[in-house]
């Protein structure tokens, strides 16, 4: 069956993690759906780099943190806070490539 991330995620949101990384927190709905989106491994730096059309060896991290029913994913940002040419300083609306993404189960 294919889901939208937006369909099983309570909370998709994008934000810095300092000037020159980005975090994002992907927050589901149920235990049940994040225990189902882990075991498969769907959301893995071959599916998030494509995204945010980076190399995957600018994830700095990607983890499932159970207590949270979440997956927080770190990343080099392309742009450092605040630099020149950088339209988004906080980094809190980098989240809708995210919020396009369907997976099947």
């Amino acid at each position: 069956m294919e889901y939208k991330l937006t369909d099983v995620a309570s909370v998709i949101r994008s934000k810095n993690s300092g000037p020159y990384e980005l975090t994002f927190d992907i927050i589901f709905k149920d235990f049940e759906m994040y225990q189902k989106v882990k075991e498969a491994n769907v959301i893995n730096e071959k599916v998030f780099a494509p995204l945010y059309n980076i190399p995957e060896s600018d994830i700095i991290s990607l983890v499932y943190f159970d207590p949270a029913k979440a997956v927080k994913i770190t990343i080099i940002r392309p742009i450092s806070s605040g630099a020149l040419g950088e339209t988004d300083v906080y980094g809190a609306q980098q989240h809708a490539p995210l919020m396009k993404l369907k997976f099947q189960l």
